[in-house]
């Protein structure tokens, strides 16, 4: 398979929702890291992330959303949930929140729960908009290498395993999301990005 880095021109963007739409995936850009893509709902193209990042099976992947209302499809939305969606999305937070019975188990490596993520970056709002599905994505290296930031360091990575990478340019942000797991009614701080347990807490407040 031959790879292409992708300005995320109309025509480009079009280019890699078709192909979402028929069962690929597709490196993009988020304000943190790369992220590679496949349609959430469709378990075969999601396989393929795995496959193209030898990515262990028994890591769930993270919802990528493009508008509040893809939340609300894909989680059940609590108050606590309400107050953080409102204060940091779209951005650098990744909420683990109950799953909606449309979210494949698969996804989710049996899970209840679904990590959701709104990112805070055009190219990947236009994106998923254009495939009109969550995208399922990790970040687009190789399992135990150093998330992407950049298209080159993707291609790096994952050349010959995925047909488009979308060029966003340098993350903005550089790190990985602050994973947040409030599915319990509990804060729990799964990884540590940007956003601080100390602005989620405030906000709760």
């Amino acid at each position: 398979m031959k790879t292409e880095i992708l300005k995320p021109t109309t025509e480009n963007l079009l280019r890699a929702a078709n192909l979402i739409k028929r069962g690929e995936i597709v490196a993009f850009p988020t304000e943190t890291v790369y992220g590679l893509g496949a349609d959430a709902f469709n378990v075969d193209a999601c396989k393929k992330i795995y496959s193209a990042k030898l990515r262990p099976a028994d890591k769930p992947l993270t919802l990528h959303v493009a508008t509040f209302e893809m939340i609300a499809q894909i989680a059940e939305i609590s108050t606590a949930a309400e107050k953080l969606i409102e204060k940091f999305l779209p951005g650098a937070l990744t909420l683990i929140l109950p799953k909606k019975n449309i979210v494949p188990d698969f996804v989710t490596c049996n899970s209840k729960n679904v990590g959701v993520r709104f990112p805070n970056n055009t190219v990947a709002q236009d994106f998923i908009k254009s495939a009109g599905v969550p995208i399922a994505a990790p970040s687009a290296n190789i399992s135990g290498k150093n998330p992407p930031t950049t298209a080159q360091e993707v291609f790096e990575n994952l050349s010959g395993k995925v047909e488009i990478i979308l060029d966003g340019g340098k993350c903005e942000v550089g790190i990985s999301s602050t994973v947040a797991d409030i599915s319990s009614g509990e804060i729990k701080i799964l990884r540590q990005g940007k956003i601080s347990l100390a602005q989620i807490l405030e906000t709760l407040n």
